[in-house]
């Protein structure tokens, strides 16, 4: 007979029986913070299963609001997200704390850079990709090599994913990729699609390797690269170099470029047709009295909990605290930053 779980360990009962993690790992999985960066189809599938096998703290990290075009893949968001353009890191906390209300989930409503992962409270045990760019990612290497924390690669696009464990100590993703892919060399989401299924593949591999990790099972982790093509229903794993790459400049040198580099002040967003405004002088602004001046002036002007909404000349404006802006319709980052100045304006 189904009842109350009076020691918040019952739910885990199946998961326990695993030889692989047992009492002993799954008391470490509770014990365990992880550090989810990106919180769209890939970082919500995998939120959702680490949520549900008991990970004690979960830090979600998101720049975006939701969108519709993303409930065809982006699971723990409602319709109602989108309409009212909830960032997405509250809404996946939202609907990860009604699945697991005995774990701390914290939701980071911030584009990822070095000074925020430096202001963390403490080092996550691991940290989980589920961006959609690379410079990202080569921002999460560099950081989790020099604080020595281990992190988990991934990625979709169309039918097919990747994904691969990076542990301390290397080999790093530089020393499988030395300089981040661009241009034509990248397929988008916005160019090639996406099949969920694809995410699904991509994350259960990325979220096994974290729970052997988080339980203690380190020597059971797979060292090599997860491929797969959902559509042809191809899937293997390509094994990694043993050791890291003589000249890699991070596990060699204990160089970190993407720390050393500085933040671009425009984004483009990944299939979104929008730029992400961060201004250099962050400072905080207050939404009510902007949206007491842009009031009669703009269009769908709407001030919800978490920044204010409104359209002008063409575009839409989403306006955190902070003064980072998203500025959807625009393609052109210079463009972006001029109706920033002409209707948010704060530098």
């Amino acid at each position: 007979m189904d009842g109350p779980d009076p020691d918040g360990m019952r739910r885990y009962s199946r998961q326990i029986r695993v030889p692989g993690i047992g009492e002993k790992g799954q008391q470490a999985i509770c014990s365990s913070t992880v550090l989810v960066v990106g919180m769209g189809a890939l970082g919500t599938h995998a939120a959702d299963t680490l949520a549900r096998a008991g990970t004690g703290h979960l830090w979600l990290c998101d720049r975006d609001i939701v969108d519709w075009t993303n409930l065809q893949r982006q699971v723990l968001f409602t319709e109602g997200d989108a309409t009212g353009g909830t960032p997405k890191a509250v809404a996946a906390a939202q609907a990860l704390r009604l699945v697991n209300s005995s774990i701390t989930i914290e939701p980071h409503v911030e584009h990822c850079t070095a000074e925020f992962l430096d202001a963390l409270p403490r080092l996550p045990d691991l940290v989980l990709d589920g961006t959609d760019n690379f410079p990202t990612r080569y921002l999460l290497n560099d950081w989790c090599s020099q604080h020595n924390v281990p992190w988990i690669y991934a990625g979709a696009v169309g039918n097919e994913g990747v994904a691969a464990l990076f542990a301390a100590g290397g080999p790093c993703l530089r020393c499988l990729w030395p300089t981040p892919p661009s241009g034509s060399d990248v397929a988008s989401c916005e160019t090639a699609g996406i099949l969920a299924p694809a995410i699904a593949s991509v994350t259960a591999f990325q979220t096994a390797e974290a729970l052997k990790l988080l339980a203690g099972r380190r020597d059971d982790n797979t060292n090599g690269l997860f491929t797969c093509d959902v559509w042809r229903g191809q899937y293997g794993v390509t094994q990694l170099m043993a050791e890291p790459d003589p000249d890699c400049p991070v596990c060699r040198r204990q160089e970190y470029p993407a720390l050393q580099a500085g933040q671009s002040e425009a984004v483009t967003l990944c299939g979104r047709d929008a730029v992400q405004i961060d201004p250099p002088s962050r400072r905080a602004i207050d939404l009510d009295t902007l949206a007491t001046k842009l009031e009669g002036v703009v269009e769908g002007l709407e001030r919800t909990r978490h920044l204010l909404r409104f359209s002008a000349d063409n575009a839409r404006f989403s306006v955190f605290p902070g003064g980072r802006t998203l500025v959807f319709g625009v393609a052109d980052p210079l463009r972006a930053r001029a109706l920033f100045d002409r209707w948010v304006g704060i530098d």
